[in-house]
């Protein structure tokens, strides 16, 4: 795998750069955060890589910092996410702000970025919550483990994700209570609705 690539920076598109190593260029696609912060023409650059492999294609992203290619890669491990929507959420919102719009589980910043509805959004939310990181370690909260098997059962059973966080949200936390007796709870916010 590629890791990273340090040469100098020939051009620079939309949402790509080309980097000149030892006589052999290549085209690097980058969020417009990298970009931004790319050289001028004609000087070095060094960024971290992923490169993408798939039967039908083979592409190398790049970044400035190691927080945006650990969200890129966080995001390409969600269903329905490839690298060209996760280069789009990158360029609409920092890494950070991606993270914590996950963790706080905010649907309205998610669907405020291009090409994410709220059916993906409530995804992201559900498939990342608790496995994302801060710069310095620290993990947000993470829901228990039986909250994913209500979600999951509910999701299983029809509802959207986004809807199901919302039932989750509605059940008490001060008792202990069983997965049947959650998913029960879960069943009756529906029905108040």
């Amino acid at each position: 795998m590629i890791a990273g690539i340090r040469g100098t920076l020939e051009a620079v598109g939309v949402d790509w750069a080309v980097i000149d190593v030892s006589g052999v260029s290549y085209r690097v696609f980058a969020p417009t955060s990298t970009l931004n912060r790319l050289p001028s023409i004609g000087q070095g650059v060094r960024l971290l890589t992923h490169l993408y492999l798939r039967e039908d294609q083979v592409s190398l992203y790049g970044f400035l910092s190691a927080e945006e290619l650990a969200m890129f890669e966080q995001l390409l491990g969600v269903s329905g996410v490839g690298p060209k929507l996760a280069l789009t959420m990158l360029s609409a919102a920092s890494a950070a702000n991606l993270r914590q719009a996950i963790a706080s589980e905010n649907v309205e910043n998610l669907t405020a970025i291009p090409g994410i509805g709220r059916k993906l959004a409530g995804r992201l939310i559900l498939e990342l919550r608790g496995k994302l990181t801060t710069p310095d370690g620290v993990k947000p909260p993470t829901e228990r483990p039986v909250d994913a098997d209500v979600a999951e059962a509910l999701i299983g059973l029809g509802y959207s994700p986004v809807d199901a966080q919302a039932a989750i949200k509605s059940l008490p936390t001060g008792r202990s209570l069983d997965l049947e007796e959650r998913i029960r709870l879960a069943l009756q916010f529906f029905a108040k609705r």
